[in-house]
């Protein structure tokens, strides 16, 4: 599998590389807490046509390959950013492939009206947990039984964690607008799944590899008995085996990725495999760099902290690896009787 980008790729990691970096900063990255939003981040994201990106040229948007949302998702692991990119993008998907039902909601979220997010987990009632961006969305596409439904947020409450992330209880209006129903419903929302699965696993990649720089960094700086600590075996090995995962993840991240354009019928196992990894390997070795950095790390002015917290909280938006596993099985071999 050929990795190298091309011109036209390198130049959007770049540009988007350049925008976390003055946007998403260390300190406004706490400072987006507890909520875990950072509305000028966002602007800034939007004016890019950051959600056009995911929108097919048909129904008005760019059209970009889900490997080039990747690439994105890497960058937004990397920074840590305060803004449910991932969430807004597949929402729009989602409602473009609904076709005349979702119509209207689409013009909204291309229009930058309405934030709009997407809901992995499947609900059996109006009471929806654990919603990503729903603690500052407007709408909430979600699977609710056998109806997926674009709802406004009747009620919301905001969940305290520690991963910087705007999660809330919703309650989803009486007057929900039914996108799809029964098989079709099911369908579309795992197709969505796919795409969220694929792109968080990139997001994932971002995090980890962001995090094993930094603590590369600091061994490199931090000295005792007059060496680097980095020169001890104790330190540098664990940080290279670390690297070394993230780079397999990286690797499963993008074949994930360019599934959706080159094997279709392999997305749905290969995007649960990839999220399954990538969230192993982050937590490895986001946990890696916070013991290199020794008590410091625990301190909150420690960058590597962002992505230790990071990290955890993203996994348990969806499920666990174990989770991630089962969707691979159904998928590879059909859904337990």
């Amino acid at each position: 599998m050929d990795l190298s980008l091309s011109d036209e790729q390198r130049q959007l990691v770049d540009s988007f590389a350049a925008l976390y970096a003055r946007e998403s900063t260390s300190e406004r990255i706490p400072a987006a807490e507890p909520v875990g939003f950072d509305a000028a981040l966002w602007l800034a994201l939007r004016e890019t046509g950051v959600v056009e990106m995911a929108v097919p040229e048909r129904d008005g948007g760019w059209g970009a390959s889900v490997l080039e949302l990747a690439l994105v998702a890497e960058q937004h692991g990397r920074a840590t950013g305060s803004a449910p990119v991932i969430e807004a993008q597949v929402a729009a998907w989602l409602l473009a492939a609904c076709g005349v039902p979702g119509a209207e909601l689409l013009a909204a979220a291309m229009s930058g009206q309405k934030l709009i997010t997407f809901a992995p987990r499947p609900y059996v009632g109006p009471h929806l947990g654990l919603v990503p961006a729903g603690a500052v969305a407007d709408v909430v596409i979600a699977l609710v039984g056998d109806r997926l439904v674009a709802s406004s947020i009747d009620e919301r409450t905001v969940v305290d964690n520690l991963g910087t992330l705007p999660l809330a209880d919703v309650s989803a209006a009486p007057d929900a607008v039914t996108l799809a129903e029964g098989a079709e419903a099911v369908a579309l929302h795992s197709s969505a799944l796919d795409r969220w699965l694929a792109l968080t696993a990139a997001e994932l990649v971002g995090i980890g590899g962001r995090a094993v720089d930094v603590g590369a960094q600091y061994a490199k700086e931090r000295k005792a008995f007059g060496v680097a600590i980095g020169s001890f075996q104790a330190v540098s090995h664990p940080l290279a085996d670390s690297a070394t995962a993230i780079d397999g993840a990286r690797l499963l991240a993008f074949e994930a990725a360019c599934a959706f354009t080159d094997e279709t019928d392999r997305e749905t196992e290969l995007s649960a495999m990839a999220f399954a990894f990538a969230a192993e390997s982050a937590r490895d070795a986001t946990r890696t760099s916070l013991h290199v950095h020794g008590g410091y790390g625990f301190g909150m002015e420690a960058d590597v902290q962002l992505y230790y917290r990071r990290a955890r909280g993203l996994t348990m938006v969806y499920g666990d690896p174990l989770t991630a596993l089962d969707r691979v099985a159904d998928a590879r071999y059909g859904a337990a009787g």
